[in-house]
C-alpha cells in the first residue's frame, strides 16, 4: 500500500456521532456536514468527506474541542445512489 488514492477516487459519505447536541453554528466549522440532533442526546454529522486526510481533520476538530466521539461510519461513496452503500 503506497498511500496514494486510486485513480477516479470519489469522496465517501461519513457519519460522525458525538455526545451532546451541537448548535447550528458548528456547521461551518465542520465543513458544512449536516447536523442531526438525536433524541438520545447525541449529534450526528453526515456528509461527503473528500479523502482520508479530510476525515482525520474532522476527527482532530472533535478531539480539539474536547467532544466525546461515539462512532465513525462510512455510509458509502458519494457516487452511490441513496440506500446503496
Amino acid at each position: 500500500m503506497t498511500g496514494h488514492l486510486p485513480h477516479g477516487h470519489v469522496p465517501g459519505l461519513y457519519e460522525l456521532r458525538v455526545e451532546g447536541h451541537l448548535d447550528d453554528h458548528w456547521v461551518e466549522w465542520f465543513e458544512h456536514l449536516e447536523l442531526t440532533r438525536g433524541s438520545d442526546g447525541t449529534t450526528a454529522l453526515r456528509g461527503p468527506v473528500a479523502d482520508q486526510a479530510a476525515l482525520h481533520s474532522l476527527l482532530n476538530k472533535v478531539r480539539d474541542l474536547g467532544m466525546v466521539l461515539i462512532s465513525v461510519r462510512m455510509l458509502g461513496s458519494s457516487a452511490s445512489p441513496p440506500g446503496d452503500p
